[in-house]
């Protein structure tokens, strides 16, 4: 396990370097400069000159990127354009309220999925069942930004139940009862997403178990019904839900994007979207590279509780 981990960490820094590379491009290649939205339309052509080569956005492409990898190299990501702070620290500040979000709803998301599955799976074709598999294509058909203000419009604007925007009440106290009121509604419209890709691999993984010889064994065997399900086939349907909870994490990436800029949650999606408008090119890299350092991350951490679920899986 040891030596497969180290290769595979060794794999992912290539894999960054193609990353870094199609992403500078890509982002550099877009029409406009950040110099346009920093200057008036009076500034001389001489003074966005200037600023261009203070910025060092005058100089080739590729040297503009091998001068950022050297830099990044370093441990330096940079300075943001438009706030002249550390990309690093830019980032930094937002990654907790983007994974406070992520990990409330990926948890919301498994404790609706995880009963409703596995009910489902026991009694199927059932109305419980086509109630579950209703549940589950509202899911993941419901758009994020259609749920989003549906929900404020709902509990925000009828019934003033939570508020529509932000993360803590402006001059308020604040403190965790003001934070889980904000929480909810983000965390509902993401949680909903999740659970409904989650409960069909769920019943369909139980199902598929439900019927296996070691099954029937072992209620020939007087093994009572729950710890048959909760040894036995729980267990073995790990493996597939482990994959989608790997796969989950840049599809909650992407999804809060959406998500935070409806309810203005002060996350890494919301930064992203300010600094497309704005084109922060040194932010938006941070935030392409660290998303893409998550993913191999995840993938890497999705096959150790392979080995770890199925002591049968051996990593050489």
């Amino acid at each position: 396990m040891k030596n497969y981990i180290i290769r595979r960490l060794l794999i992912m820094v290539p894999i960054l370097f193609g990353i870094s590379f199609v992403v500078f491009f890509i982002i550099h290649l877009a029409p406009g400069s950040p110099v346009d939205l920093m200057i008036s339309p009076t500034m001389t052509p001489e003074s966005k000159a200037a600023m261009e080569h203070n910025l060092g956005l005058d100089a080739p492409l590729y040297r503009q990127y091998f001068t950022w990898l050297g830099n990044v190299v370093r441990g330096n990501l940079g300075y943001s354009f438009t706030s002249y702070r550390p990309v690093a620290e830019v980032i930094l500040e937002r990654v907790p309220a983007t994974f406070l979000l992520m990990g409330s709803a990926l948890a919301v998301g498994l404790l609706i999925a995880l009963p409703l599955g596995i009910a489902s799976s026991l009694k199927p074709h059932s109305l419980f069942d086509y109630g579950a598999t209703f549940v589950a294509f509202f899911g993941v058909s419901a758009p994020n930004f259609f749920l989003g203000l549906g929900l404020i419009f709902i509990f925000s604007v009828k019934f003033r139940w939570f508020p529509s925007s932000g993360m803590l009440t402006l001059g308020g106290g604040g403190g965790i009862p003001d934070l889980a009121r904000h929480i909810v509604l983000p965390c509902a419209v993401l949680a909903v997403n999740i659970s409904g890709r989650f409960i069909r691999y769920i019943r369909s993984s139980m199902l598929d178990i439900l019927h296996q010889d070691y099954m029937r064994t072992a209620a020939a065997k007087g093994v009572p019904f729950f710890s048959r399900i909760r040894i036995h086939a729980l267990r073995n349907a790990l493996l597939p839900l482990i994959t989608l909870i790997g796969l989950e994490i840049p599809t909650l990436l992407s999804g809060a994007v959406v998500t935070e800029q409806i309810f203005a949650w002060p996350g890494i999606g919301r930064l992203t979207m300010d600094c497309i408008l704005l084109r922060d090119y040194p932010v938006l890299m941070g935030l392409n590279m660290m998303s893409a350092l998550m993913v191999l991350l995840a993938s890497l951490i999705t096959d150790i509780l392979y080995g770890i679920a199925d002591p049968r899986i051996k990593y050489r």
